[in-house]
């Protein structure tokens, strides 16, 4: 079995082969050149073909990196030496690849479960369209944007992926939606997402529990009676030690480092206060998640939360989520995946 999974992760983790996997499997991608660039002559020929304006990316990438935006010639030459760079020395594997760049998509992912006996299901989804860095950092459940019918069509397609590479574990299957309700296959995440709390929350579910006993052979039917529905709302903020003006890192010792105790509140924290944030590792400090009945609930009790924390010692970007959180357009749930740098 661990052998089995070893291959999904490689396949999965692989953007151009999971690619290619999901059209065979049916579904919806980005056009895009479905092979590596073997030079830089040859993203711009790709690049030609798709139309600007185009998306380069790491075939090995995640967190953002190794991908770059070209809307012409030029910006497409300097982007792919930039991109296959942050490639190789990020993940060691300086593979790229070009899609067409979607303008102003939301970001919306379906969480999945399989066990190592054919069983699969999805949990719904998470609305993942607030980024920094082409990195999340709020994200929530529902999604204001779906109806019950684009969320079935999405699950469906979710699944369907998840059969053809024959799956076993929690997973997430991630898309690019237009304003029009178009998706696209984006990418899938063999393991849970940082995010996976938000899913937690409205459905009761615990996922880390399920993932331990599917991997220990259990079957889905007898971990889950019925298909979990969703209960109320969830959003959550990543507070980062970085500056919310520049988005750039900021390592150093935490002086002081306090995190309320609130009903309704989740938090989950990376560090104590006397740790130090070191530039080595992804400043992730904690995850703030409020639940609420209602959406605005939900808003209200993280905002509240975020507000209570106490930090010293290093810079946070709790001040820019506070600014998103409280914002007429977030609060109309009118979201993109240029959200942040619009509100900047």
């Amino acid at each position: 079995a661990s052998d089995v999974y070893k291959r999904q992760i490689e396949v999965m983790g692989d953007k151009i082969a999971s690619r290619k996997l999901a059209l065979s499997a049916g579904l919806p991608v980005v056009p895009g050149h479905d092979e590596a660039l073997a030079d830089v002559d040859d993203a711009l020929n790709q690049a030609s073909v798709i139309g600007y304006p185009v998306m380069l990316k790491a075939s090995a990438g995640g967190g953002g990196k190794g991908m770059r935006i070209a809307v012409d010639e030029a910006s497409c030459r300097e982007g792919f030496e930039r991109a296959r760079s942050e490639a190789q020395s990020s993940f060691g594997d300086n593979r790229i690849f070009v899609e067409k760049f979607i303008a102003e998509p939301r970001h919306i992912e379906i969480q999945v479960l399989a066990d190592q006996h054919g069983h699969c299901i999805h949990l719904n989804e998470r609305e993942c369209s607030i980024q920094r860095r082409h990195q999340k950092v709020i994200e929530e459940a529902p999604s204001p944007f779906l109806d019950h019918a684009s969320r079935q069509a999405m699950g469906e397609q979710a699944l369907a992926l998840v059969r053809a590479v024959d799956y076993c574990s929690a997973g997430t299957v991630e898309f690019i939606v237009e304003p029009s309700g178009d998706f696209y296959f984006l990418e899938m995440n063999t393991r849970l997402q940082v995010e996976h709390g938000v899913t937690e929350e409205v459905t009761g579910v615990d996922l880390v529990g399920l993932q331990i006993r599917i991997a220990s052979g259990e079957k889905l039917s007898s971990l889950l009676l019925e298909q979990p529905k969703m209960d109320g709302y969830a959003v959550e903020a990543r507070v980062y030690a970085e500056d919310s003006k520049s988005m750039l890192p900021c390592p150093g010792h935490l002086s002081v480092f306090r995190v309320p105790e609130m009903e309704g509140v989740r938090i989950e924290a990376c560090y104590r206060e006397g740790n130090t944030v070191t530039p080595y590792y992804d400043p992730l400090l904690a995850k703030v998640i409020g639940k609420g009945a209602t959406r605005e609930t939900a808003i209200g009790r993280t905002l509240i939360a975020l507000r209570a924390m106490e930090v010293n010692g290093v810079k946070t970007n709790a001040p820019l989520l506070c600014r998103i959180l409280e914002s007429a357009r977030f609060i109309e749930a009118n979201l993109d995946t240029a959200f942040v740098g619009d509100l900047l």
